[in-house]
């Protein structure tokens, strides 16, 4: 079982954990209006890092957001006492936009992209392994954690440092505000009233190490993540994909002797109800549940780690932190909150997000003494190969004719081989790419049910994220004078929406996950692949490259692999 030996949380209430800790204590929040967000005459209610704190997180050769990631991984570390030099160490870092300044700014560049941002804060903070970066909406923080536990697990590293971070500007604002997703008042997370989500700024980090590191730590006693299979941005009503994570994480965990449940509670009308209804499918109805977004706001790729770290310490000193702006219950499930901390005997909880592209994740921590579950090793078999690029299409070594180039190569191939799923004249072209690519690969299936199914993984990587659709959406922000921000452009600013529309396209409700590396690396590739299918619910996985920089400059290289158990 992995142990949490450091942490760290930088945020506007606090530079370090305790100082946050002692903000919840007196039920400070950090959050305040503005009246003229970004230029856009829209009052908002963020919460925002003071220059004086920005000015102490700069670091000579990072930028403002590696600066937050590389100061909070070294507080972490300075607590943890590890040698983060050695082959044993991983560094995984967690966000959704991570330099998305550059592009505001016009200085975009290639140095902007998150697999070299994650190896120039490794190179920083002395980590000489490969890193690898989450990018999976909203649950990244819970992704990161659960992937680093997993190589842990797995015998590939001794020590990881997962870090998560995010930063507030006019592209993140715009694209959640035409989304109508923002309350313009402090929010009230599962409230009759509430109004939506407020953003904000942080920095965390979580030390893990394997057990015999960490004695008498907090643990990570069960992790999953699920897709609902229902939507790329609104969760499924019967919350289906939560209630399979908790499904999967609560099995042998007594309920009634747990201390709460951190929910993702963005007091949004969708999410809020969709997770009520998961908790009442999972037996939580009698367990205290609370949401942090009232002290810290929306942080985005932060929120799985900061939630986390403020809920192991809160639960240290015995109180159930309490759900700020929660007065009225306003979802159909009767879960029980309370705007005030409560006091809890327990230490163990609950952890679960939700995010666009139907991504759920749910994690157990506990102090408790738990035998840890052996895990037995698994190999992957590839059954069937797809590759494209802008001059070829190839099946099983066997080539495709075909005509067109480029992007247009796309759309030939949707048109022959595929042509009856209108929804792809919808997707940016990294989905566009992807599902052909899949579906392609899933041609050569024998037996192809369009059905629910929970046994099967997607797990994607890349180097260049979603850049293509956040330039397509950056331009509807500037063009016209910024008047009509595009929503769905906003959304496809998500790497991790082309599993989604996989996933639903599929039906698939296991795992979806989607990662991005400096550059294509099959070894660490393929331990995440074999880590992840350690689950035992896992029977086959999509998986492979996946990188859609411009119109001439793209690649897909998926595989179809069964997993054999050992």
């Amino acid at each position: 079982m992995i142990s949490v030996i450091a942490d760290n949380i930088t945020s506007p209430l606090g530079c370090c954990t305790s100082e946050n800790l002692v903000a919840l204590k007196s039920e400070r929040s950090s959050l305040a209006g503005l009246t003229d967000a970004w230029g856009t005459r829209c009052r908002a209610t963020v919460s925002l890092f003071p220059e004086t704190i920005a000015a102490a997180m700069q670091a000579d050769g990072l930028s403002r957001f590696e600066g937050f990631v590389a100061n909070s991984a070294f507080e972490a570390i300075s607590k943890a006492g590890i040698d983060i030099t050695a082959s044993d160490t991983l560094f995984v870092l967690s966000t959704t936009k991570g330099n998305i300044a550059s592009l505001e700014q016009g200085t975009w560049s290639s140095r902007d992209y998150l697999g070299a941002s994650a190896v120039r804060i490794a190179k920083a903070l002395g980590v000489t392994t490969m890193p690898l970066v989450a990018c999976n909406a909203c649950i990244s923080g819970l992704s990161a954690l659960i992937t680093a536990e997993r190589l842990l697990s797995s015998g590939q590293y001794r020590y990881a440092i997962v870090s998560g971070a995010d930063l507030v500007g006019k592209f993140v604002f715009t694209g959640f505000n035409s989304l109508k997703a923002l309350s313009p008042d402090e929010c009230r997370p599962f409230d009759m009233e509430r109004q939506g989500l407020n953003l904000g700024e942080a920095a965390a980090t979580i030390v893990l190490a394997r057990e015999e590191e960490g004695t008498g730590c907090w643990k990570i006693r069960a992790a999953a993540v699920r897709n609902d299979a229902h939507h790329i941005s609104t969760p499924a009503p019967d919350g289906e994909g939560l209630y399979l994570a908790l499904r999967s994480v609560l099995e042998g965990v007594d309920t009634h002797g747990m201390a709460f449940v951190n929910a993702h509670g963005t007091a949004t009308m969708f999410n809020d109800q969709s997770e009520a209804v998961a908790f009442g499918r999972a037996g939580l109805t009698d367990v205290q549940v609370n949401s942090l977004k009232g002290y810290y706001g929306h942080t985005l790729g932060a929120a799985g780690l900061v939630e986390t770290i403020i809920s192991m310490h809160a639960a240290d000193i015995g109180i159930a932190p309490g759900t700020r702006g929660f007065r009225e219950l306003g979802v159909s499930e009767k879960i029980r909150l309370s705007p005030h901390h409560q006091p809890v005997a327990s230490r163990t909880f609950v952890k679960t997000l939700a995010g666009f592209g139907g991504g759920n994740a749910a994690v157990v921590m506990t102090r408790d003494n738990v035998a840890a579950t052996s895990v037995k090793a698994v190999s992957l078999r590839t059954k069937s190969r797809v590759v494209i690029t802008p001059a070829k299409a190839v099946i099983n070594s066997v080539s495709l004719q075909l005509g067109s180039t480029g992007k247009e190569l796309i759309t030939e191939l949707y048109m022959k081989e595929i042509g009856n799923y209108p929804r792809f004249y919808k997707m940016d072209m990294l989905s566009r790419l992807g599902f052909v690519a899949s579906e392609l690969l899933l041609q050569t299936e024998s037996g192809r049910h369009f059905r629910k199914r929970h046994d099967r993984s997607v797990i994607l990587f890349n180097r260049t994220s979603s850049i293509d659709a956040d330039k397509h959406y950056w331009a509807t922000v500037t063009d016209a004078g910024g008047a009509f921000p595009s929503p769905s452009w906003f959304v496809c600013t998500l790497p991790n929406i082309v599993v989604g529309e996989i996933a639903i396209r599929n039906g698939y409700c296991g795992e979806t996950s989607f990662y991005i590396l400096p550059f294509r690396d099959e070894e660490i590739m393929d331990k995440v692949l074999h880590a992840s299918c350690r689950d035992s619910t896992v029977g086959s996985v999509l998986c492979g490259w996946l990188d859609y920089e411009d119109e001439n400059h793209f690649s897909a290289d998926l595989c179809l692999k069964e997993v054999l158990r050992q």
